[in-house]
C-alpha cells in the first residue's frame, strides 16, 4: 500500500472514531474497536490492499482488543 493511500485511510479511521458513541460504550466493547480498527490497517498494509487481509486483520483485532479489554472497568 502507498503512503498517499494509508495517511488518508488513517485519517478517515481516526476521525470516524471521534464520531461514535464512545461514553456510552464499556471498556471491553472500546477495547474492541480499537482492536478491529488497528487489525484492519495492519491488514490492509500486510497484504498490500487486499480485502481479505483488511477483513481478517480487523477480525483478528478485534478479538484481541476483546479479550484484552474483558478485564478493565469502565
Amino acid at each position: 500500500m502507498k503512503m498517499r493511500t494509508l495517511i488518508p485511510a488513517m485519517l478517515i479511521t481516526v476521525a470516524a472514531t471521534g464520531c461514535a458513541t464512545w461514553d456510552n460504550m464499556s471498556s471491553r466493547e472500546k477495547s474492541a474497536a480499537t482492536g478491529a480498527a488497528v487489525g484492519g490497517v495492519a491488514g490492509a498494509v500486510v497484504t498490500d490492499g487486499g480485502i481479505l487481509g483488511t477483513v481478517g486483520g480487523a477480525a483478528i483485532g478485534g478479538v484481541i482488543g476483546d479479550q484484552l479489554g474483558k478485564d478493565r472497568r469502565r
